[in-house]
């Protein structure tokens, strides 16, 4: 089965509903991004085709809402989903099988369904993996109940020790750079700002967010990690502000010069957008439970303004 035939299925209103968390980790460099897109392999694709394996028999074909959806390339270990599926549907699919340590006894469907799942995706050598599910809390909603999401990026640069075992993770740089020059650059970016000149425009969609996090800080192996932190990111808008603070390092920019560049609101060619292969989400944040429910009502508001032509700050 490929992606184009995982054609997903909606439950009516009137069935009991029951919605599941998944956490997803992945090597990106074999996907075209996250988003399902016809003819192509992508890591929506990938975990929705094997889901349809799975309740093919139920005639349900789930479908997962992202917490972000990542670009070609880029990797993710702690990236967040949802499925909703038939009450009925998910009992028949986790129901204990003969030979289950689980069988004659009463089993977490969540759990279950994980272990199923992660045989079809494929245990061993998977570049997707499925690292746990869960029975969703009221109110959950993987994408609108996030309140941040958390990358990483790697970069191993003269003065730091290349490791040939991370090089789908870490792009090689081949000139020493100015870490301390590099952070103090991105601490002056932080706060509620509009990143016009650091992401790619999109028609419709705003460019204003809260940087809540960015530093650098060059580990014991000598490879320099970035770590931001955002309510939301725009589209190319972590691999910018790294290429920002990479000509900062090189010297080619002042540590003051991407927040002029800030200021002007509008896109820039005075630094390069850095590859997507040093990219990893690392984590994705979301509020208590019982506070669930009123982040998605509150992001989906916003949304709603947003398209009334107030800026959305979460999208």
């Amino acid at each position: 089965m490929n992606e184009t035939d995982a054609a997903g299925t909606t439950p009516p209103a009137t069935v009991d509903v029951v919605r599941i968390r998944l956490d997803i980790a992945y090597d990106g460099t074999a996907f075209k991004g996250w988003s399902r897109q016809p003819g192509l392999r992508t890591v929506q694709g990938t975990v929705e085709v094997a889901l349809a394996t799975l309740f093919r028999r139920e005639h349900v074909a789930p479908r997962l809402t992202v917490a972000g959806r990542t670009d070609a390339g880029v990797h993710a270990l702690g990236q967040v989903a949802h499925l909703d599926v038939p009450a009925d549907a998910l009992a028949a699919v986790t129901r204990p099988r003969r030979g289950d340590a689980s069988s004659g006894r009463a089993a977490d469907p969540a759990a279950v369904l994980l272990r199923r799942v992660t045989g079809i995706l494929g245990a061993g050598e998977a570049d997707v993996v499925v690292t746990d599910a869960a029975l969703a809390p009221a109110g959950f909603d993987a994408r609108f109940s996030a309140v941040w999401r958390r990358y990483e990026y790697r970069i191993a640069d003269a003065a730091a020790r290349r490791d040939p075992l991370a090089r789908n993770r870490t792009v090689w740089h081949p000139r020493e750079l100015d870490v301390d020059a590099m952070h103090r650059a991105a601490s002056r970016l932080l706060g509620l700002h509009d990143f016009a000149a650091f992401c790619k425009p999109r028609e419709e969609a705003t460019t204003i967010r809260t940087l809540q996090r960015y530093g650098w800080r060059r580990g014991e192996d000598g490879v320099l990690v970035a770590t931001l932190q955002a309510d939301a990111f725009c589209h190319s808008m972590v691999r910018a502000l790294v290429g920002a603070c990479v000509a900062v390092g090189e010297g080619k920019l002042a540590d003051d010069d991407p927040e002029r560049l800030l200021a002007a609101a509008e896109r820039t060619s005075a630094f390069k957008v850095m590859p997507a292969k040093g990219l990893v989400l690392t984590e994705v944040g979301y509020p208590d439970d019982h506070e669930l429910e009123a982040r998605a009502a509150q992001t989906r508001a916003r949304r709603e303004l947003h398209v009334s032509g107030i800026p959305d700050l979460v999208e």
